[in-house]
C-alpha cells in the first residue's frame, strides 16, 4: 500500500501580512521561505515559513486577508498546530514569550512530552512540543532564535471531531497512519515510528460548535506524497473510501489534491517536489515576490495591490540584543 510520508504543511488564515511576518519570522524565528500569492486570489499574499531549505514537514503557511473577520476554531477543523522544539528548550521559550508579549499557558505534558500552548496575534491556537524527535529534522539557524532552541518544523496537528470512526478510516486505510496511543479524549496516529511531522491527534469533542472561518483558524493540512505516482495512488485509495478528491493541481512548488475527510477537515495531498528552490536559489528564498507564470503579465498590478512587507532584521548587532527587532 502506498502511504503518506507525514505532514507536508499546514495553512492558516491571517489578517495583517506584516504582523504575520513579525510573529513567525521574528518571534518564532522561522525562515520566510517563499513570498508569493494565493493562486486562486492573486491580490492576496501566500507566505510560507519553515526551516532553512523549506523541507516538507517544516512548513506553516498563511493567507493574510486584510479584511478577514476573526475566526473561531470548532468541530471539523484542524484546531491546534504543534511545532517541535528540543527537549531542553521549554524554559527559553517561556522567557521569550514573556518578553515578546505572546499569550501562552503554563507548561503541561501530553503523551509524555512537554507542551506550551500559545496563540499568534490573530488568536491561532499553537503549541510548542519538546521532543527528542527533533534530531531527525532540520531548523533555521539564520534567524533570531539560537540554533539550540530553534523550532524544527511541525510536530503534529490536532483535529477536533464529533466522532472518531470515519476519520480514523481515512487516516489509517487511506493515508497509512497507525493508532499508537490514547490519552483522555485524544487518540494519536502516526506514520511509521512517529516523531515530528508524522503525528495526527484526533480529539472527540462532541457538542462543541462548528468553526467560523476567518483570521486565526487553520484552512487545511497537507500530507506528503513522495512523488506524482504516489499522489495518484493515494488519490485512488481515498476515492475507494468514498471521498471526492479534486484533480491534481499544480501549485508551482508541489502538486496538490484536496478533499474533505468525513468529519469536515480539508485535507491536501502534496508532493515533495519540485520544492521551493524551483524559482529562486536556496540562499535567496523568500527575498522577492514570486509569481506563477500565469500571473507574470499582471505583476505590476498585483504588486500595487499588495501591502509592502519586510522581514524583521534579527541578526545581533552592536548594542542590539537577540530580543530586539531592527527593521530595514
Amino acid at each position: 500500500m502506498t502511504t503518506a510520508l507525514g505532514i507536508h504543511h499546514v495553512t492558516g488564515i491571517a489578517r495583517d501580512a506584516q504582523q504575520n511576518v513579525d510573529f513567525y519570522a521574528g518571534i518564532l524565528g522561522l525562515r520566510l521561505v517563499k513570498k508569493t500569492v494565493n493562486f486562486d486570489d492573486p491580490k492576496t499574499y501566500h507566505l510560507y515559513y519553515g526551516d532553512g531549505v523549506g523541507s516538507p514537514g517544516s512548513i506553516i503557511t498563511f493567507f493574510p486577508w486584510q479584511r478577514a473577520r476573526s475566526g473561531r476554531a470548532g468541530v471539523g477543523e484542524v484546531a491546534i498546530t504543534s511545532l517541535a522544539i528540543p527537549p531542553g528548550s521549554i524554559g527559553y521559550w517561556l522567557e521569550r514569550f514573556v518578553k515578546k508579549g505572546v499569550e501562552h499557558s503554563a507548561p503541561s505534558r501530553r503523551f509524555g512530552e512537554g507542551v506550551i500552548a500559545f496563540k499568534d496575534r490573530d488568536g491561532l491556537q499553537l503549541e510548542l512540543v519538546a521532543t527528542e524527535s527533533v534530531n531527525a529534522r532540520g531548523s533555521w539557524s539564520g534567524g533570531s532564535v539560537p540554533s539550540e532552541h530553534a523550532i524544527h518544523g511541525v510536530h503534529s496537528v490536532t483535529l477536533w471531531e464529533h466522532s472518531l470512526e470515519r476519520t480514523e478510516q481515512v487516516l489509517v486505510d487511506g493515508l497509512g497512519f497507525k493508532k499508537i496511543a490514547m490519552e483522555d479524549t485524544t487518540t494519536r496516529y502516526a506514520i511509521g515510528d512517529g516523531g515530528a511531522s508524522k503525528i495526527v491527534d484526533v480529539r472527540v469533542v462532541g457538542g462543541f460548535l462548528g468553526p467560523v472561518g476567518g483570521a486565526g483558524v487553520i484552512h487545511h493540512v497537507a500530507f506528503r506524497a513522495e512523488d506524482d505516482a504516489a499522489e495518484l495512488a493515494l488519490r485512488e485509495t481515498v476515492i475507494g473510501l468514498g471521498m471526492h478528491p479534486t484533480q491534481v493541481i499544480d501549485r508551482q512548488y508541489f502538486h496538490s489534491v484536496y478533499f474533505r475527510e468525513p468529519g469536515g477537515v480539508l485535507f491536501e495531498l502534496a508532493t515533495d517536489a519540485p520544492g521551493f528552490d524551483v524559482d529562486e536559489p536556496l540562499d535567496e528564498l523568500g527575498t522577492a515576490l514570486k509569481l506563477p507564470p500565469q500571473y507574470e503579465p499582471s505583476r505590476a498590478e498585483i504588486e500595487l495591490s499588495l501591502p509592502p512587507i519586510h522581514e524583521p532584521l534579527m541578526t545581533p548587532l552592536l548594542g542590539v540584543s537577540d530580543t530586539d527587532t531592527v527593521t530595514s
